[in-house]
């Protein structure tokens, strides 16, 4: 059996394999490198140089030995500089990756680790020091220098490579803390993936080195001469399998670096790294393969050079197939996002809110885009009061029996900076979520994005935090602008059939109630006979009685009379009080004093008035619009503690404070009371449609109304505009 043909194939197949698998991985370093520092080029250095060494080393196991003994001179001695070379590369950079330079141990150590290197390179350059190739052959026996019989060689390289692996493990048990972000998590993902590296980098050292020994050793005693066939199929299998070794080596380490990213200073890693990687491993894999078994087929090398050719153009439509079909399920999972959600039937038809769907799709997003556990979708800001929080647990399918989570302050501080991607959450405090994703728009921080691990505890890769973030942001957009609309066409409606409603009840009061009196009342009147004035006196004194019919009816036209002035008047009262004019003229401070003092002269038993100087000059140079719109819905909301307040208690204290203050983007309003608070029922509480239609408003002009409940007692109403 002719073991050393199958062996040369399997060597071929193994180069080309290293040869591919590590210029992908260095092209992929230097190319993507974000933040690039020392430690990134000399990776990715190191990874090219890696695969050039293998590319010379394919070059030369594929030929002949016999034919190009020159080459191998130069190559026996090139060949150590990799083997030399790779230790100290690897332990520099895992040095440098897990922050160990910066301990004095460390420095130490490395100071040592490069002498010995040093030394042991010095030995591939020094005639004396390293057989040269002809001896191995049987060709020459010059001496080879050492100490007590043992070639310094073996004292020297054994010790100093196996020191470098060790001391990169040490390296990677015990980093640093990372000033990259996520760098910590990242670390600590990859470490396993680097740790196995460094294992198979330290099985590679000692078999080099023991190989290393048993053919130094047989050269000085002439025991080893290259045309022994079962000395050739020992260097062979040896060969193969540091090849082989190296190959897992590799695979492991580009596994930490394209899903994790540690060395290309990205702040989180891309999924299409990780399939392309994986495409190049295949492609690896078979062209290596194939193109070693061409190598032993008797024919023309241009043959071999069409099958290269045609294998390439292969693999090459195969990947594009695939990144096709990536796109397809990419389009698939995002079809829900892209589909119709039917605003304009929502904003015609008077829909609820929980009818504009938006489940589906944030379901759709949580499951099939993110792969993750748990989410949560939070509005924040002016667009709060429009947009009901999203929920997202696979073990719920109930999403309304999630409980509300609040958001922190320090936490929205820390993501309303700029250049914020995500953030990492104490999940405790957040219901199990593990990120927080800010999302924007032109108003500035509209939401929050919290989002729990990922399944198979992976990590969230950039391409899904950035897609997270903008299919929120579109969600809450959606669902505020589909909110927006249908209470601005539900408060057209009211509009419209109050408006049909009073016009009705005035011409009703005016044709049935008030005119039918003001006719008694003339008829009465006419009724009353007319005497001139100088007989009018003899005839009362002479007539008693009919003196007190006369005074009766009278009474009776003053008592109809009083009555239509009582019933125009409610109509009037119906009628606004304060018109757009007055409040631009006086400013929505003192219109609202004003309001106050006529509409609610009795409702409360005291109103407090803290109003800075600043705010009341703001609330004189704001727009018209936006100063009506501000005045009735502070209207309303004081209104609302008139009739509320007391709950069922008509003799309960009730005090009303009122305040202004001026913000960094206009003027706030605060509205409190102290009595019975929100959600407490009874005969008169309302259902807050008013204020719902009010903070509609105050959204068409920027602004915003929240109301809360006091913790001290009471209602809490803060309206908002933009100066």
């Amino acid at each position: 059996m002719n073991y050393i043909g199958f062996l040369n194939w399997a060597i071929v197949a193994v180069s080309i394999f290293n040869t591919i698998a590590l210029l992908w991985l260095g092209l992929t370093v230097v190319l993507n490198a974000e933040r690039p520092r020392w430690g990134t080029y000399v990776v990715g250095g190191g990874l090219l140089f890696g695969g050039l060494f293998f590319t010379a080393h394919t070059a030369t196991v594929a030929r002949d030995i016999q034919s190009i003994t020159r080459e191998l001179e130069v190559w026996w001695r090139l060949i150590w500089l990799p083997f030399i070379g790779g230790p100290y590369l690897w332990y520099l950079v895992m040095a440098w990756y897990s922050g160990a330079l910066h301990v004095r141990n460390h420095r130490i150590w490395l100071l040592a680790v490069t002498a010995l290197g040093l030394a042991a390179l010095a030995l591939s350059l020094v005639t004396s020091l390293l057989p040269p190739y002809q001896q191995f052959r049987g060709e020459l026996s010059p001496p080879i220098f050492s100490i007590v019989g043992i070639p310094v060689v073996l004292l020297i390289y054994p010790v100093y490579s196996t020191l470098c692996i060790i001391l990169s493990i040490a390296a990677l048990r015990h980093p640093s803390a990372s000033d990259r972000f996520m760098g910590d998590l990242a670390r600590r993902r990859a470490r396993p993936w680097l740790m196995a590296a460094s294992g198979v980098l330290l099985l590679v050292s000692l078999t080099v080195g023991a190989v290393a020994a048993w053919v130094l050793v047989g050269i000085s005693r002439d025991t080893i001469i290259i045309g022994d066939y079962d000395i050739l199929v020992i260097l062979h299998a040896y060969d193969l399998l540091v090849e082989t070794l190296i190959a897992v080596a590799v695979v492991l380490m580009g596994k930490a670096i394209v899903s994790y990213e540690i060395f290309t200073g990205k702040t989180l890693p891309r999924s299409g790294l990780l399939r392309y990687w994986g495409n190049s491993l295949v492609l690896a894999a078979g062209y290596g393969a194939l193109v070693s078994w061409s190598l032993d087929l008797p024919v023309d090398p241009i043959y071999r050079l069409m099958l290269a050719t045609v294998l390439m153009t292969l693999f090459y439509a195969l990947l594009s197939w695939r990144s096709y079909a990536e796109r397809n399920r990419s389009m698939q999972r995002l079809r829900p996002f892209v589909t119709s959600q039917h605003l304009y039937e929502q904003m015609v038809a008077p829909l609820a809110p929980t009818q504009v769907d938006a489940a589906a799709p944030f379901r759709a997003l949580c499951e099939d885009v993110l792969d993750a556990r748990s989410a949560v979708l939070l509005p924040l800001g002016p667009l709060a009061p429009l947009v009901e929080p999203l929920f997202y647990d696979e073990r719920v399918l109930n999403p309304d029996q999630i409980a509300p989570i609040t958001i922190e302050p320090d936490l929205v501080a820390r993501l309303s900076e700029a250049g914020v991607l995500c953030l990492p959450i104490v999940p405790a405090h957040y219901q199990g979520a593990i990120w927080s994703v800010p999302l924007w728009s032109e108003r500035g921080l509209i939401g929050v994005f919290l989002l729990g691990p990922k399944r198979g505890d992976g990590l969230y890769t950039q391409e899904e935090i950035e897609v997270a973030q903008s299919a929120a942001e579109r969600l809450i957009d959606t669902r505020a602008s589909a909110e927006l609309a249908r209470r601005l066409m539900d408060i057209q409606r009211r509009r419209l059939a109050e408006s049909q409603v009073l016009d009705r009840r005035t011409r009703r009061v005016l044709h049935d109630d008030v005119l039918p009196q003001i006719h008694t009342a003339m008829i009465m009147l006419q009724s009353i006979p007319v005497v001139p004035a100088i007989e009018k006196l003899p005839m009362l004194m002479a007539i008693p009685q009919q003196a007190d019919s006369t005074a009766e009816i009278g009474a009776d036209v003053v008592a109809t009379l009083a009555d239509a002035h009582r019933q125009i008047a409610d109509l009037l009262h119906d009628l606004p009080t304060t018109s757009g004019a007055d409040i631009a003229r006086i400013g929505i401070v003192a219109a609202l004093r004003v309001m106050v003092v006529r509409e609610q002269p009795e409702a409360f038993e005291n109103v407090v008035w803290e109003v800075d100087q600043a705010a009341e000059q703001a609330g004189q140079k704001l727009p018209p619009l936006v100063a009506e719109v501000l005045f009735y819905a502070a209207r309303e909301a004081i209104r609302n503690a008139a009739r509320h307040g007391r709950g069922s208690e008509p003799q309960r204290h009730l005090q009303l404070m009122i305040g202004a203050t001026r913000t960094e983007s206009g003027l706030a309003l605060v509205i409190e009371d102290d009595g019975v608070g929100l959600g407490s029922g009874g005969p008169s509480s309302g259902s807050g449609r008013g204020l719902m239609l009010h903070s509609t408003m105050l959204a068409v002009v920027g602004g915003s109304l929240i109301t809360e409940r006091r913790t001290e007692g009471g209602t809490s109403v803060r309206l908002t505009v933009p100066s």
